[in-house]
């Protein structure tokens, strides 16, 4: 009776064991920080995007944490995160100390950022002037106009070799988007990795930009970056190019690719 309960415990310490190894083969990868828009029109795109992350997270073994505005970030916080994800949130409403930490950040070379959408709504909205420094991070743009009643449109990749284009077809279609127009194209200040072929709009708009580059990076920082522009639609969530072309970009940035 004796060999029997110490044989089960044995048996015991080794499952005990084996599941504390394998607790820390699932360490997590790198830590993510999402800043996301809680309300407005975008909101139907933040609750598609969160439960993607989050399984994202947890198939690839990384953490991701969120916050809904811009009032706790600082150096602290964001030294704590290897990737920050501005989804679908503008450039202006924070504060002096967010916006000093987010451009260190950013110059220091230990972490990356991936921005959606919104990140390049450049202007005086809502009250509040021009970040400067994020226009000339985006490449020196202002926002100027978008399609408010949407078209579909053909993205092209510009450079299929760049890491964050793996596995993501040279050409894809958008079934729904804003298309956001600037004073001018960003391509002489970034590195375009993908751009809109304005020709295929359904319906087709006049507003229209020429040189339409949609994806970019701007390899003037110390920090991984890249802007994507489309992240209005949900249904995005459903397409496997976007969802591919995200996944990429969020481990790229990271400097996991």
């Amino acid at each position: 009776m004796k060999k029997s309960i110490a044989f089960i415990l044995l048996v015991l310490s080794c499952v005990f064991q084996q599941d504390g190894l394998a607790q820390k083969q699932k360490k997590s990868r790198f830590k993510a920080l999402v800043l996301y828009e809680n309300g407005g029109h975008h909101l139907d795109f933040t609750k598609a995007a969160k439960p993607w992350l989050n399984k994202l997270a947890i198939d690839s073994s990384f953490t991701v944490d969120y916050i809904e505005n811009t009032k706790t970030i600082n150096e602290a916080l964001l030294k704590q995160y290897q990737v920050f994800i501005q989804l679908d949130y503008p450039p202006y409403t924070w504060s002096e100390e967010s916006m000093l930490a987010f451009q260190k950040y950013m110059n220091s070379g230990k972490g990356g950022w991936v921005g959606l959408h919104h990140a390049t709504l450049l202007g005086e909205f809502d009250g509040y002037p021009i970040w400067k420094w994020f226009s000339d991070f985006m490449g020196g743009i202002r926002f100027v106009n978008y399609i408010p009643d949407f078209a579909s449109g053909k993205v092209n990749i510009e450079d299929q070799s760049h890491p964050i284009m793996k596995n993501v077809p040279t050409n894809f279609l958008i079934k729904k988007e804003e298309w956001y127009i600037y004073d001018k194209s960003p391509r002489p200040n970034v590195h375009v990795l993908a751009s809109v072929d304005e020709t295929t709009y359904h319906p087709d708009s006049k507003i229209k930009m020429g040189d339409h580059p949609v994806v970019w990076t701007n390899n003037h920082f110390a920090s991984r970056n890249v802007y994507i522009f489309m992240g209005h639609a949900p249904e995005l969530f459903e397409d496997e190019a976007y969802t591919t072309l995200l996944k990429n970009s969020i481990f790229w940035a990271a400097g996991k690719r």
